[in-house]
């Protein structure tokens, strides 16, 4: 191990120096959940914090099914980028935000049946709803700013440059929490507050992510006004990498969202402890994520150039520093997670409640390290039909398979399917990663 450090120095550097902004940065965004509970949590009633639950889930699913905008905009720019290809570098991001506005647009126009189909899958009381719809029907417009903005991050990152999705990111998430607190505890807006405070900070770091992006193009002399960027061809090959990615975040958002709409179906203290102990899950995800998108870049470079021992070389560096990171994690919960809670809400059911699954989440972050790691190296490499089949695979065995022979644990057995199935996503893809080591095909 020791070894392994000092031979690889620069390269542990390199992916931190990468890494580390966009760890920061993420870290604000379960921050934001976190305020956005812990504001509404002290309202003084469960239905305000249910409810902003299940509207922002909602919200959640629908942007982050639409997290293929980034993921396949980070490896085709890497691969690009490690090419030197700068024409292609200025296409794929004219591609990519043409797509991201359609899908935003698409979104808008089926709003009104999303709503119906939240109070048909969620059967929550008509205080709850309320609350959701309220929120719903404003956050909703915050689309087209919101997918731009996954656009223009993961070019960003594609093109090494971590500072500027950290920059981005912090932007976004200081000027939402600063306009949460200021509309919900000041104004008294309540749940609208929450709502406007998040659309406002979309529009505000989309203008500063166009800038940043224009500022990154004329430093390495990229010419964003290319001729001849669309092709129905290009467009074509570009929404064939999307579906895979897509299908793939579409059963991951319905495993999550089937904890939150099952959980409203016991009760609606089961519905909002869970939102608290969820926001732990995120700050998990949001840190391990800062290695999997440096990683991501780093792996797509490398395929750019065609390098399979760089390929390689990333990998054992991106789950070294993985692990130390979920250890770090489940010891700090394990530590002050009663504690958290308590800062969370002050509805003492729903402490209680919360406390009793707590367990479950110290467990997290060690059982789902690897899932999210190679998510990023399956990325960088573009190969999104591998990450497509691993999600199909652990979400049918892993979470609905494992939540239906346990079902009469309730809400146990909605965190203990949500833990194999974190766990089941990393052990396939890394089964997958050791056959096209083995089969010389990872430059494929």
């Amino acid at each position: 191990m020791k070894q392994f450090l000092i031979h690889n120095k620069a390269h542990h550097k390199s992916l931190l120096l990468l890494a580390g902004p966009m760890i920061l940065s993420n870290i604000t965004v379960p921050l934001l959940g976190i305020v956005d509970t812990a504001v509404i949590g002290h309202l003084g009633s469960a239905h305000y914090l249910a409810g902003i639950a299940l509207g922002s889930t909602v919200i959640s699913i629908l942007f982050w099914l639409a997290g293929f905008l980034r993921m396949s905009t980070t490896g085709l720019v890497a691969q690009a980028y490690g090419q030197n290809d700068v024409t292609q570098l200025a296409a794929l991001l004219k591609r990519s935000l043409l797509l991201a506005t359609l899908v935003a647009l698409l979104l808008i126009a089926l709003s009104p049946l999303i709503k119906h189909a939240i109070a048909y899958l969620s059967a929550a009381n008509s205080a709850v709803l309320t609350q959701a719809y309220e929120y719903f029907s404003i956050r909703i417009f915050s689309a087209p700013a919101a997918l731009c903005n996954l656009v223009l991050l993961g070019w960003m990152l594609g093109m090494h440059y971590g500072r500027g999705p950290f920059y981005l990111l912090l932007v976004t998430n200081i000027t939402n929490i600063v306009l949460d607190i200021y509309f919900v505890v000041v104004l008294d807006w309540a749940v609208a507050g929450a709502a406007w405070a998040s659309l406002i900070a979309d529009y505000t770091a989309l203008l500063f992510a166009l800038l940043l992006v224009i500022k990154l193009a004329k430093k390495h002399t990229i010419e964003l006004a290319v001729p001849h960027w669309f092709s129905i061809k290009k467009m074509a090959n570009l929404l064939s990498l999307n579906r895979d990615i897509f299908i793939r975040s579409l059963i991951l958002q319905l495993c999550f969202s089937f904890m939150t709409f099952y959980a409203a179906r016991i009760g609606e203290t089961t519905l909002a402890a869970n939102a608290v102990l969820l926001n732990f899950l995120m700050l998990v995800s949001f840190a391990l994520d800062g290695i999997a998108y440096a990683t991501e870049a780093k792996v797509g470079h490398a395929k750019g150039q065609q390098s399979v021992r760089m390929i390689e070389l990333w990998v054992k560096i991106s789950v070294f520093w993985g692990m130390l990171f979920g250890l770090a994690y489940s010891l700090f919960f394990a530590a002050f997670g009663g504690y958290i809670i308590t800062l969370l809400t002050n509805v003492p059911e729903v402490i209680s409640s919360a406390s009793y699954y707590l367990p479950w989440v110290i467990a997290l972050p060690l059982l789902s390290m690897s899932c999210f790691l190679f998510d990023g190296v399956f990325v960088g490499l573009t190969r999104a039909k591998a990450m497509r089949n691993s999600m199909l695979l652990s979400a049918s065995v892993g979470f609905f398979g494992v939540f239906l022979l346990f079902q009469q644990w309730g809400n146990n057995a909605l965190w203990l399917a949500m833990s194999c199935f974190m766990l089941l996503r990393g052990v396939t893809l890394i089964v997958k990663y050791l056959q096209l080591k083995a089969t010389k095909q990872l430059l494929d």
